[in-house]
């Protein structure tokens, strides 16, 4: 699967935290009963590699992803532990060696135009505006689809259930990424419940082109 028909299949893809891998399968199911099937777990936490393994081996028809790759070395571990694409905070000739290598759907991260022309010459056509928000977010969206009319973005960073929609609503948008689906409350309480209504929310989202 390519990286615009992964992203094709859903508006949202939750940023997950988490702390606890017994946690993780529960946490999927919530979210896939919401109708939100692509995961992104970031590599922030101990946890996150044994949490993949799990989703992975565990919820059919979940498309897992590890997110927060910053190295090579992220990239191999992400792949053993099951991981069907990967997302980064930016994009260095180590990640896209790697990549190749792997044979990986990998989505960079940039937040300039510069950076985003580099990674097209990488072959990227799908990035990552990161950190969206900070930078400029919908201002700088707009700016870029006149002068890089072939990328398509997933913007991540400051993005929440207020403005996701107006996002969304960018032709050079194809989906946002957010935490707002998996609240570090409601994980620690195993509401599970209350983020399925997140999701199913989120999942409404739909792109407006």
């Amino acid at each position: 699967m390519d990286e615009l028909t992964l992203l094709r299949q859903g508006p949202v893809v939750p940023v997950i935290q988490i702390n606890d891998p017994a946690l993780a399968v529960d946490l999927a199911h919530a979210l896939a009963d919401g109708g939100i099937r692509v995961l992104e777990v970031t590599l922030r936490t101990k946890a996150a590699l044994a949490a993949i393994r799990l989703i992975r081996d565990q919820v059919p028809g979940v498309i897992i992803g590890a997110g927060t790759l910053r190295t090579r070395a992220h990239l191999e571990a992400a792949v053993d532990a099951g991981a069907m694409f990967g997302i980064s905070p930016g994009c260095t000739p180590e990640l896209v060696a790697g990549v190749r290598a792997l044979e990986l759907p990998f989505i960079p991260g940039i937040a300039t135009p510069s950076e985003a022309m580099r990674a097209q010459d990488e072959g990227f056509f799908i990035q990552k505006l990161f950190p969206a928000d900070a930078i400029g977010g919908i201002k700088l969206l707009k700016a870029l689809a006149s002068p890089l009319p072939e990328l398509r973005f997933c913007p991540t960073g400051g993005i929440h259930a207020g403005n996701a929609a107006s996002y969304l609503a960018l032709p050079n948008v194809v989906a946002v990424g957010g935490s707002w689906l998996t609240p570090e409350d409601a994980i620690a309480a195993q509401d599970w419940p209350r983020i399925t209504a997140l999701a199913n929310a989120a999942r409404m989202l739909a792109p407006l082109h």
